[in-house]
């Protein structure tokens, strides 16, 4: 018997494989409503208040407590978010939220008054909420299967670069000053987010009764391994039953939820400490820290898919440890630069941010992909509900807590940090048994696509 030949891959596939990219192939209209969100995001988060500053004649304070407000409103929209994802899948609550969105950024377009904006900025928030709380099943679902922990990374790493492009964008419409350049950058991300909508209502096989997404995790074809017999905390053999008390029962999956809180206090510290930390407590220029912060996004966007290829061959336990031990070392890091001499502190800067980066990295692609498949599908919605808690409750109570304790302390911030990351190793350990906790579904190996998940039929 001759042996079976296949084709040489093309020279695109292999490009792909070997930057740790996903086979992008018929996923065109995913990957440009990820990147359209992306961008859009950037934008908004780099020149709402100035927006606001320019076309209202409310004081900076007034315009900063509304946007908080609106902002707080949202903390428990994810649990009933996850109803909505349980309902009508991932595909409708996606596009539903882009379309949000729309309605958010027309309404910003016409605020006058602080009761506006937190109005307006509450439904910007609810548009953004659903959108990622429906991505990471819906970006399972695009996987079919193979290629999870690629696809996440992707995922992670197309969002860098669009916020990246959008705040850039963003500081152009800036530096231009006017209020009808402003205006133009809102009315652009009203029609982008529209048309990312269209674009994710109508991919295809989107639904979450396709069981393609269900498959193992590993990059191994299916067949390769059993189908795991035991059942997911809060699945049943009949009809589907459970809800929120199911969710609070699944101490193995609430595990994921309090490891994750240590990583959301950690993507905080860009953002919340390292500028005033840098600039007050270690006294050295303003511009270093652009260099750590453009270090950072660099690494990610170009890393961050290699990354995800070494991921996807090794268990997920064992790369949230590294995340954590390496969150660890970077804090460890940071804080010791308050002892070290004047010459050697950037030195240390980068090489904290180099440890952060890698911690970040590593961390994205696995818990995003354990949300998913840990949950069982019947409740899939319910439990990202939960899982999107850590990130909006500790997203609101990071910046208040790690503000007060630099204000105690230039070094208590990264003990806290350090303390929690390693205090959360114990967590993750066995979060890998059972992983793709999927309600009757089959492996992914074991279901023949029909069409590529892009509205556009096989070739």
């Amino acid at each position: 018997m001759t042996a079976q030949r296949y084709p040489e891959p093309s020279a695109w596939r292999r490009v792909q494989a070997a930057w740790g990219l996903p086979d992008l192939a018929g996923k065109g209209r995913f990957v440009t409503a990820n990147l359209i969100d992306s961008l859009g995001n950037g934008l908004v988060v780099a020149f709402t208040v100035v927006f606001f500053v320019k076309t209202t004649s409310l004081s900076l304070a007034a315009i900063g407590a509304a946007l908080t407000v609106g902002q707080l409103l949202v903390l428990p929209v994810p649990l009933f978010i996850g109803r909505l994802l349980d309902t009508y899948g991932p595909r409708i609550v996606v596009a539903a939220g882009n379309w949000i969105s729309v309605a958010g950024f027309i309404g910003f377009l016409f605020s006058h008054a602080a009761w506006q904006i937190v109005l307006w900025q509450f439904v910007v928030q609810l548009g953004s909420t659903a959108f990622w709380m429906g991505n990471s099943p819906l970006t399972v679902l695009v996987a079919r299967g193979v290629e999870r922990a690629r696809w996440f990374g992707f995922v992670r790493a197309l969002r860098n670069v669009g916020v990246g492009f959008g705040g850039a964008a963003s500081a152009v419409a800036l530096s231009i000053g006017t209020v009808a350049g402003l205006r133009a950058v809102m009315v652009i991300n009203v029609v982008t987010f529209a048309v990312a909508g269209w674009l994710v209502i109508t991919l295809r096989d989107a639904d979450p009764s396709e069981a393609a997404g269900a498959g193992p995790a590993d990059p191994e074809p299916a067949e390769s391994k059993p189908a795991e017999p035991e059942q997911a905390a809060g699945e049943t053999t009949g009809q589907p039953s459970g809800g929120y008390r199911t969710v609070l029962k699944d101490t193995r999956y609430l595990r994921l939820v309090a490891t994750n809180i240590s990583f959301v206090f950690a993507s905080t510290v860009i953002s919340v400490l390292l500028a005033v930390y840098a600039v007050d407590n270690l006294h050295v220029g303003a511009w270093i820290v652009g260099v750590v912060v453009v270090l950072n996004a660099v690494m990610v966007a170009l890393l961050q898919t290699l990354a995800s290829r070494w991921i996807e061959a090794r268990s997920p336990v064992t790369v949230l440890v590294l995340a954590l031990l390496f969150n660890a070392a970077a804090f460890v890091v940071f804080g010791t630069l308050l002892v070290l001499p004047g010459w050697a502190v950037i030195a240390g800067l980068l090489i904290a941010m180099v440890l952060y980066t890698v911690a970040e990295m590593l961390s994205s692609p696995p818990t995003s992909e354990l949300s998913v498949v840990m949950a069982p599908e019947h409740l899939r919605g319910r439990y990202l509900g939960i899982y999107q808690l850590s990130w909006s409750i500790g997203g609101a109570v990071a910046p208040g807590l790690l503000t007060a304790l630099l204000a105690g302390g230039a070094a208590l911030p990264w003990v806290f940090l350090a303390a929690i990351s390693v205090l959360a190793v114990p967590l993750v350990i066995g979060l890998d048994r059972r992983a793709a906790a999927t309600s009757q579904a089959a492996p992914a190996g074991d279901i023949a696509p029909v069409e590529q998940l892009d509205g556009d039929p096989v070739g």
